[in-house]
């Protein structure tokens, strides 16, 4: 039996005050661990080499914007507001 849903393995980590090597554990929506060598998961992503930004969030698009060259942007409200 896993211990955790998930394990994101070797992943950097970086926070608003730290940057660190390190396994991210998680069950259903949660992170429950972070640390090296957490057991057993359902579930292994290989994060080698590969950021780990946990909560962050990319709110920058442009929606329905013309450019100088009278091109409008493909985006529209929904799904410029779903892939920020």
């Amino acid at each position: 039996m896993s211990s955790f849903d998930l394990i994101v393995k070797d992943g950097t980590v970086s926070t608003a005050s730290d940057t660190f090597k390190a396994d991210i554990a998680v069950n259903g929506r949660r992170i429950v661990a972070l640390g090296e060598d957490l057991g057993t998961a359902n579930q292994i992503v290989d994060a080698k080499n590969m950021m780990v930004l946990p909560g962050g969030i990319d709110s920058h698009c442009h929606i329905e914007q013309e450019s100088s060259m009278k091109v409008t942007t493909a985006d529209d409200f929904f799904s410029g507001s779903v892939s920020a």
